[in-house]
C-alpha cells in the first residue's frame, strides 16, 4: 500500500492523524483538499494560555472572537464550523505546547475537546480530523524584553 493512499484512508474518518504524517505537510493537505475537506492551519506558537488557545482556535475557523473562554465554547466552535462544511475538515495545530508546565493541563482539555468533536463529526457522518504539532515549553523572553500579548502578536507589523 503507498504512502499515498496511506494518507487517503487517513483522512477518510475523524480523529487525530498518526503523527507519521506530521513529515508529509504537502501531501496531507493536497489529499485533504481532494477528498473535499476544508483545512484550516491553527498556529498556538504563541498561547500561553487556554484563553489564548481557544483564541487561536477561533481565529483559525474565523469564528467570532467574542465566543466563550471555556471548552464547552471551543467544543461549539469545532461542531459548529463542522456543520458548515459539506463533507468536514483538517485541523492543522502547529505548534502546540503541550509540553510547557503552564499549558499542560489546558492542553490535556483541548486535546479532549477535539476527540469529542471528532465523534460528533463521526455522528453527522462527516470528517473532523486534526493531526498535532506538538512543542516542548516556550522560550523564555528576552530579558528586558515582555513577550507579546497574543492579541497584538496578530497585528500586521
Amino acid at each position: 500500500m503507498s504512502k499515498k493512499m496511506n494518507i487517503a484512508q487517513a483522512l477518510e474518518k475523524s480523529g487525530e492523524l498518526p503523527k507519521a504524517l506530521l513529515s508529509q505537510y504537502e501531501e496531507v493537505l493536497l489529499h485533504a483538499h481532494q477528498q473535499g475537506l476544508a483545512i484550516f492551519k491553527v498556529d498556538c506558537s504563541k498561547a500561553r494560555n487556554l484563553s489564548a488557545l481557544l483564541r487561536a482556535f477561533a481565529k483559525a475557523v474565523d469564528y467570532p472572537v467574542f465566543f466563550g473562554k471555556d471548552t464547552d465554547a471551543l467544543l461549539d466552535c469545532l461542531s459548529e464550523t463542522l456543520d458548515e462544511q459539506k463533507k468536514g475538515y483538517l485541523l492543522w495545530i502547529q505548534s502546540f505546547h503541550s509540553g510547557d508546565p503552564d499549558l499542560a493541563q489546558d492542553a490535556q482539555k483541548v486535546l479532549s475537546v477535539l476527540k469529542e468533536a471528532s465523534q460528533y463529526a463521526n455522528d453527522k457522518q462527516k470528517v473532523l480530523t486534526y493531526i498535532v504539532e506538538h512543542s516542548g515549553k516556550h522560550s523564555a523572553p528576552e530579558p528586558g524584553i515582555a513577550p507579546a500579548p497574543y492579541a497584538e502578536s496578530l497585528l500586521p507589523q
